[in-house]
């Protein structure tokens, strides 16, 4: 699996904002990939060091749809703590 195709696209809401100010950075990330490839692949697309990666699978949701019951899909969540100090220039608007 290359590491591109690993980070699908970072999960943006007020709780992860809060977190980005501690260091930590939220990812949806794709359902193969384990802790070793997910800290690899942020460590190359952002030249960072990360230090721990802890993995979440979120549930579906149910939800409506033009009145027909239905659910939203399961998705993989990954949040990474990087060393002290380093900051991912992307999130930060630079």
């Amino acid at each position: 699996m290359e590491y591109i195709s690993i980070l699908i696209e970072p999960v943006l809401t007020e709780k992860s904002n809060v977190m980005r100010d501690e260091g930590r950075y939220a990812f949806k990330v794709d359902a193969r990939a384990d802790k070793r490839q997910i800290m690899e692949a942020v460590r190359r697309m952002f030249q960072v060091n990360p230090v721990a990666c802890n993995i979440i699978n979120v549930k579906s949701k149910p939800k409506r749809l033009r009145n027909r019951p239905g659910r939203t899909s399961t998705w993989k969540k990954a949040i990474v703590r990087l060393s002290p100090g380093e900051k991912i220039a992307v999130f930060e608007g630079a």
